[in-house]
């Protein structure tokens, strides 16, 4: 009370304006803060030039750390600690790169030599756990890429669990059974070293399904005379795989899409989708979608798009790409009310509420987001991995188009493999009621933490920031109550 009155006295006798003061006490502060922020703005820019000249043909990887450090301003204003304990610096490199030769023989006798990789970035949290990929693609850049946001997409699980990736620069189309057999053994001859259930566990990604992960596990389990069937996930339900794991990644979108709807009083009833990709992701994204009252009207593959303007057969796509192997330009030969399109970039000019990109990397350029925006977009989620570019992100948010970040939106997948590690490690078999019951609770809990922390570091609705800051900071307090290691 005293001070109160004080205060009082001082504005009377200095004939002070209060509100004024007070105004000028505020924008004083403000100054402080942006001061402060443009301080750390300064860091990032300097760390991210010191990760540019090291690896400066590493375009993938970079993208990936420019989005990273900039969405990581607002938590590196309010705790200092990150920075005095050089948290950022400890963390963007990774603990491990494994590279090797991978030979192999064709049907004809002819030997082959590809590269592969396994990049092991980080264990605050667990076992190092990401996909193998098998696509011509794929070289170092797009392996530290892929496990970098693997690490914060593995934390917002909630699960127990690490970040790293792998692959290879093979292309399994075209290439027989047996070929396909002989490389994915060849490749495990290799990575059996590195690998364990409490080590670093493997699963699926573009080119590797349940075939070549059985093919893996075949060579691991016969290299080390044990069966350990917790070292990959993404098995066949004969050998220890989880009932829902194949539908998770797809199922898992649309479970967060289905919350960030709710936040606007929405949902996917009458609502017009459209998805790029024809794999697991984008087939169980449409086939979830469409059982929501949703009707998704184009999909695509790597030769082109399909747009039926009734609503796609999910039945026809399915038989295409699961029973034919085919290309999508199959379905007008059943669905001859159909178009279809040769350039699959052209999939975003298409009016629609929700666009669900599930193919690639950087499918969504600066162009194809304005022309999404201009037909009036409501909603677009990431299926795949950095499927946006950052000037197709900042596009979105400008417009104030709902947008989910891959490591918050694509997390369904990775989150029934640590479900599947559980079943291993228990020996026992879930139903996929049980499977399907904790995807949607982790995908709720997921959006939650991501809203939480945009809204506790003042980006209230920019989810890019929120997913990257609540996957960051138990890494990065994890890490910090480790140790230097």
């Amino acid at each position: 009370m005293y001070d109160k009155l004080v205060i009082e006295e001082v504005y009377r006798i200095d004939g002070i304006d209060r509100k004024k003061w007070e105004a000028s006490i505020m924008t004083q502060l403000e100054r402080v803060i942006s001061a402060e922020e443009q301080e750390v703005i300064d860091y990032m820019d300097d760390l991210y030039e010191k990760i540019k000249a090291r690896d400066p043909h590493e375009v993938e990887f970079l993208q990936a750390t420019k989005m990273l450090l900039n969405s990581l301003v607002p938590v590196f204003v309010k705790n200092r600690t990150y920075r005095e304990k050089n948290v950022l610096e400890q963390l963007i490199e990774p603990e491990r790169i494994i590279t090797f030769r991978v030979p192999w023989i064709d049907d004809n006798g002819n030997t082959h030599v590809n590269r592969g990789y396994r990049v092991q970035f980080n264990s605050a949290l667990g076992p190092y756990k990401g996909g193998i990929r098998f696509h011509p693609s794929v070289n170092l850049s797009v392996m530290k890429f892929l496990s970098l946001t693997q690490i914060f997409k593995n934390s917002l699980t909630g699960q127990p669990i690490g970040g790293g990736k792998g692959g290879a620069d093979f292309d399994p189309k075209g290439k027989s059974d047996n070929e396909i057999m002989r490389f994915c053994q060849s490749f495990m001859t290799e990575l059996y070293r590195h690998i364990g259930p409490d080590i670093d566990v493997p699963a699926g990604d573009i080119g590797v399904g349940k075939r070549e992960v059985g093919y893996m596990f075949g060579q691991y389990k016969r290299i080390q005379g044990a069966y350990h069937a917790g070292v990959l996930t993404g098995k066949g339900l004969n050998y220890g795989g989880s009932l829902g794991r194949t539908e998770a990644t797809g199922y898992g979108t649309i479970y967060f899409v289905q919350e960030m709807l709710k936040d606007r009083r929405e949902d996917f009833k009458n609502k017009t989708v459209i998805t790029s990709g024809s794999g697991n992701v984008a087939i169980y994204a449409m086939e979830k979608a469409i059982k929501l009252g949703a009707k998704v009207v184009a999909c695509s593959d790597s030769a082109g798009y399909v747009y039926d303007r009734n609503g796609l057969s999910l039945q026809t796509i399915k038989r295409i790409k699961f029973s034919e192997g085919a290309r999508i330009s199959e379905y007008v030969k059943t669905h001859p009310e159909a178009e279809y399109f040769d350039d699959g970039s052209k999939i975003w000019s298409i009016p629609c509420d929700i666009a669900l990109p599930c193919a690639t990397q950087n499918e969504i350029d600066e162009e194809s987001a304005k022309m999404l925006v201009k037909n009036g977009v409501q909603v677009v989620a990431e299926g795949a991995n950095m499927p946006c570019s950052i000037e197709a992100i900042d596009i979105f948010l400008e417009n104030d188009i709902m947008f989910g970040p891959a490591q918050a939106v694509n997390a369904g997948g990775v989150a029934c493999s640590s479900l599947e590690m559980a079943q291993n490690s228990q020996r026992l078999s879930w139903t996929v009621e049980q499977v399907d019951e904790q995807l949607q609770q982790i995908m709720k809990t997921i959006y939650s933490n991501c809203k939480r922390a945009s809204n506790k570091y003042d980006h209230p609705g920019n989810l890019v920031v929120g997913a990257n800051i609540a996957g960051f900071t138990k890494v990065a307090d994890t890490m910090i109550e480790q140790g230097v290691i």
